[in-house]
């Protein structure tokens, strides 16, 4: 028979608990200038083989509450790759992405840059991310990105991707919190596993889940040692989740870890321990724009974010971390 355990908050140990916010969304109002922070987007590569040689194609469309689709009216084409490339330019994808992404902002009310200032901006960011982000490996070619699934994770990238310039001024992007439930806790940690675990000390929580063997014990390992964590979790049955945009649909993402950091101010670091995952940049900017958005509103303290590739990168990311704070106060 399988032992099962119960993994729960101790209340003895409530000095260890970590508090944090359920963010479903995020809100800006643009009035000038809009910017990308182009270090955090990830780049698009376009594989050989994933677009058929005979394909449909159809322009995109605008909703009636603002969100960008490929269903509706508009008329449906079945041409050749090759012909299909032939035919179609660079620049028009620009201009086409340029107006449908304008279009997209102006109808959410989330904009008030008038449309013929908003058009040139958008322009300009949509042909840089081409430029510099986008990757086609032979005999894939960039106007592929034309065509599904690559135009949808273009607009995706792009939309996730444009903030308010807050160097010109502008307001930053701010969370909307959930509305049905308060800020999440370690509190509330409460299931059976039959899992491995592992007990540690600088947590709220009893024991940790390990999802793997190696990769999940290691890090526990270290944040359990690390002079700069006063208190951690792992991400099991917390309930802390970051949302991003996939395949036209919203996700959430699991980081690994919460952690506090030992500090003057209230600060924390969420620690995501990873190995090959496609999706690992999507989600990585999605953990930075929660970060941002979250310090800009204010009220849960300084959050950071860090990537864990190897083991060893695990104690460098605490450390640094807790650097970072320790200059800025």
């Amino acid at each position: 028979m399988v032992k099962r355990r119960h993994v729960h908050a101790v209340p003895a140990k409530v000095e260890f608990e970590i508090r944090f916010p359920r963010v479903e969304g995020y809100t800006q109002k643009i009035q000038n200038r809009i910017a990308v922070n182009w270090e955090s987007v990830p780049p698009l590569f376009l594989e050989p083989g994933r677009i058929p040689p005979e394909v449909e194609v159809k322009a995109l469309n605008v909703t009636n509450e603002g969100r960008l689709s490929l269903f509706g009216p508009g008329r449906i084409d079945d041409v050749t790759l090759g012909e299909f490339r032939a035919k179609r330019r660079m620049q028009e994808l620009v201009f086409d992405l340029a107006r449908g992404l304008a279009r997209h902002y102006i109808a959410q009310g989330h904009c008030e840059i008038p449309p013929h200032a908003l058009f040139p901006q958008l322009a300009r960011i949509i042909g840089w991310y081409i430029d510099k982000k986008v990757h086609a490996q032979f005999p894939a070619h960039k106007k592929d990105l034309f065509l599904a699934p690559y135009y949808g994770w273009l607009v995706e990238r792009l939309v996730e991707a444009i903030r308010p310039d807050t160097s010109q001024g502008e307001a930053p992007e701010v969370p909307i919190f959930e509305s049905s439930r308060g800020p999440g806790s370690t509190a509330d940690v409460d299931f059976w596993t039959s899992r491995e675990v592992r007990e540690v000390l600088r947590s709220h929580v009893n024991f940790v889940v390990a999802d793997t063997k190696r990769w999940e014990q290691s890090a526990t390992y270290h944040l359990d040692k690390h002079d700069a964590v006063a208190a951690f979790v792992k991400n099991a049955g917390l309930g802390f989740a970051i949302p991003y945009l996939h395949n036209g649909q919203m996700h959430d993402y699991l980081p690994d870890f919460l952690v506090r950091l030992q500090s003057s101010v209230e600060a924390h670091l969420i620690l995501e321990t990873k190995g090959f995952d496609p999706l690992a940049e999507v989600k990585r900017d999605a953990a930075e724009r929660w970060v941002a958005a979250v310090n800009a509103e204010g009220c849960f303290g300084h959050w950071q974010y860090g990537m864990a590739r190897k083991i060893e990168d695990v104690p460098r990311i605490i450390t640094e971390a807790a650097n970072k704070m320790a200059k800025a106060n």
